[in-house]
């Protein structure tokens, strides 16, 4: 465990080991979390509202017709959704682990 010290502005400095770990640079997003021990930092990806709207819709556009159509209700498509970026996140940081 290594000890952080906290800076002028509340600034911290996150040691070497992490920022390889998470493949953190400055400029990066953490989100902060009260814990029931503590605080808790989640790197996080942040882009831009209508780059992201830009994006979705390419893709939406290339698999649209090809999906058969879904008995879902939208709120239990976007749990799906969600529990699969959820997963690919965290295979994701398994992998940079090795």
């Amino acid at each position: 465990m290594a000890l952080v010290p906290l800076k002028r502005a509340a600034q911290i400095m996150r040691p070497a080991e992490l920022r390889k770990w998470f493949d953190l640079e400055e400029g990066d997003y953490l989100e902060a979390e009260a814990v029931e021990d503590g605080m808790l930092l989640k790197p996080v990806s942040v882009i831009e509202r209508q780059k992201a709207w830009e994006q979705a819709r390419k893709a939406l556009d290339r698999v649209h017709v090809k999906l058969p159509r879904s008995d879902k209700y939208p709120q239990e498509q976007e749990e799906d959704i969600t529990r699969i970026i959820k997963e690919l996140r965290q295979e994701d940081v398994a992998v940079r682990r090795t």
